[in-house]
């Protein structure tokens, strides 16, 4: 998603903009500074501070993260963390519910296996003994929490990727708010959350793209002020073997990527994690289980969908409610 450019001027405020590298990504702030407000060099130390601790709590590429320590126990055992990593388990045992386990946050043993995690070897179709193997440590109903303990009956291992930028991104729009910054957007790999006006009082617009992995396309531009916004799509990390294309979002079910018209899907929501999260499962579940989902839900969600011709596009009657969305 392409934040649009920040114009104007006005009663001596100031737009502030900063960013930088995470998650294997990038972040970027911007914000409307009144004379009460602080400035970009205290704001970005308060923000990295965020991005640090999501990083060391939640990181699967890095050894020494909360999550990988939990990730290499044996079953049977459980481990002490912190509030935001049970806070995290519990969205996605609540996304698996209702998603009848095809969302699973511990999908991490596939994708090392298809080649698309932290401890991936090759991007290849595995053999299906060794595929059947795998998914026997894969399943949310092996996790529970203990009071401060997150315990496990198998050797499951857990992957946040599909909903920590989103709670870093509410976590950092929360502390914009408490340091008196209003007017902003805070986008972290990707996910977004926007609140108040630019800088001329005209509402944050955010660009979604066309789903391509050629060249960025303006697909649909939204308004967007004191929501989240998250677009997940098959079009940016797969591989291809023997003419078939394999994405990196998986079904935990069926324990492979999936294989639907369903190219990407954006979601907005007041929470940036669960619009990380929705946007992941409507991916999973395809055009139609998808659909009737957000439907049922009253998810603000927009669709784009493969066709012969080219992409189609659907939206929810949320999404049109609360974005204020409309093509350019």
């Amino acid at each position: 998603m392409l934040a649009c450019v920040l114009s104007g001027c006005g009663n001596g405020d100031s737009l502030e903009r900063f960013d930088g590298p995470t998650m294997g990504s990038r972040y970027s702030i911007q914000y409307v500074r009144h004379s009460s407000t602080p400035g970009p060099k205290a704001v970005q130390a308060e923000v990295e501070k965020i991005l640090a601790d999501v990083d060391q709590q939640m990181s699967t590429y890095r050894s020494d993260s909360d999550i990988e320590r939990f990730n290499d126990l044996p079953a049977n055992r459980c481990q002490k963390m912190p509030a935001s990593i049970l806070k995290l388990v519990r969205v996605g045992e609540q996304l698996s519910e209702q998603s009848a386990g095809s969302y699973d946050l511990t999908v991490e043993p596939l994708l090392n296996l298809w080649g698309f995690g932290p401890q991936a070897r090759e991007e290849k179709v595995p053999a299906a003994q060794a595929l059947a193997e795998v998914r026997q440590r894969v399943g949310y109903q092996h996790l529970h929490i203990d009071r401060d303990q997150l315990c496990k009956d198998a050797a499951v291992e857990v992957d946040f990727n599909s909903i920590a930028a989103g709670y870093a991104v509410d976590t950092i729009a929360a502390r914009l708010e408490e340091l008196g910054i209003h007017n902003y957007l805070a986008e972290a790999t990707g996910e977004l959350k926007a609140a108040g006006k630019k800088l001329d009082g005209s509402p944050w617009r955010i660009a979604l793209e066309e789903p391509r992995d050629d060249q960025q396309v303006a697909e649909r531009i939204i308004a967007v002020d004191g929501y989240g916004v998250s677009t997940s799509g098959d079009y940016r990390n797969y591989f291809v073997q023997d003419g078939r294309r394999y994405s990196h979002t998986f079904d935990a079910r069926t324990g492979a990527p999936v294989a639907h018209t369903l190219a990407s899907v954006t979601v907005i929501n007041p929470s940036a994690l669960m619009a990380d999260g929705l946007s992941t499962l409507l991916l999973i579940l395809g055009p139609e289980r998808g659909w009737d989902y957000a439907e049922k839900h009253d998810i603000g969600a927009f669709f784009v969908i493969r066709a012969d011709t080219g992409f189609v596009t659907r939206t929810t009657q949320a999404f049109e409610r609360l974005s204020g969305a409309k093509t350019e």
